[in-house]
């Protein structure tokens, strides 16, 4: 196996973890928690909260598994990887600033 579907591979399993666990806010019947150890604050609107919470790990997988597809030409494949490793982390920043001044503000019980 070439390295570059191998870690294509690495980036679908983890795309597939983060949609499963988008989907699995859909259905929670508590507030789903976005940063580990913390505890979860108050929801306005449990549904609603856990709705934008599913949206938001659903769209985050399938940018990372937009990410992982040019890791499949195998020309050139270290600017590749750089190029997939910082949209990953530009990713995860969004997606933390996102929560953190959408969601979190406007779910937050005052």
């Amino acid at each position: 196996m070439e390295p570059g579907m191998f870690a294509f591979l690495i980036y679908a399993l983890i795309g597939l973890f983060f949609l499963i666990l988008g989907i699995r806010c859909f259905f929670a019947q508590k507030p789903c928690g976005f940063w580990a150890n913390a505890e979860q604050f108050e929801v306005t609107d449990v549904k609603a909260y856990n709705k934008a919470m599913g949206k938001l790990w659903i769209v985050f997988a399938l940018i990372l598994t937009a990410l992982g597809l040019p890791l499949l030409n195998p020309e050139n494949i270290l600017p590749v990887i750089l190029v997939s490793i910082i949209g990953m982390m530009l990713a995860c920043i969004g997606m933390m600033m996102f929560y953190t001044l959408v969601i979190d503000k406007k779910y937050r019980k005052k």
